[in-house]
């Protein structure tokens, strides 16, 4: 009687450890589209992804690089300071997009150029994404809006 509790309790833990793996594996697997990872330029230049990979790109748009094509297509170029890609988009672009500007991008990189899907603009004059803040500071070029000049700029 004792051996069959103890072989009922084995039997049910090494079910609830398959059903656990099992869950965990059918997360992963309906999340695989849903999780897009974050490059800067220099990364994207560095060691580019594979034409297949779907991924955001950000930082600012490339003085006198936007250039608008037959009906919906922009083409124009995001930097970091460190390197510049193209990226290429079809659709209609947020009202706040413009040179000089912060912007994230969804889409694929293939033969050199940034195929976006999705484009995002920063919503204020003060906001950018945390990511694009990173990048832009890992190239020395960030300059935050924020902050206080210090007494000697101030009184010049």
């Amino acid at each position: 009687m004792r051996g069959l509790k103890k072989t009922r309790r084995i039997q049910i833990i090494a079910l609830a450890v398959v059903a656990l793996g099992l869950s965990t594996a059918l997360i992963g697997y309906a999340m695989r589209d849903g999780i897009n990872f974050f490059r800067a330029p220099s990364q994207i230049i560095a060691a580019p992804p594979p034409p297949n990979e779907v991924f955001r790109i950000g930082g600012l748009v490339a003085d006198d690089s936007i250039v608008r094509g037959q009906g919906e297509t922009v083409t124009f170029s995001v930097t970091d300071g460190g390197a510049v890609v193209p990226v290429s988009f079809t659709g209609i672009l947020p009202d706040l997009f413009g040179e000089g500007q912060g912007m994230v991008g969804t889409g694929r990189y293939i033969d050199g150029t940034f195929q976006a899907t999705e484009i995002l603009a920063k919503h204020d004059e003060s906001y950018m994404p945390k990511e694009v803040i990173d990048a832009l500071k890992d190239q020395g070029v960030y300059i935050d809006p924020n902050a206080t000049p210090n007494a000697e700029a101030a009184t010049n």
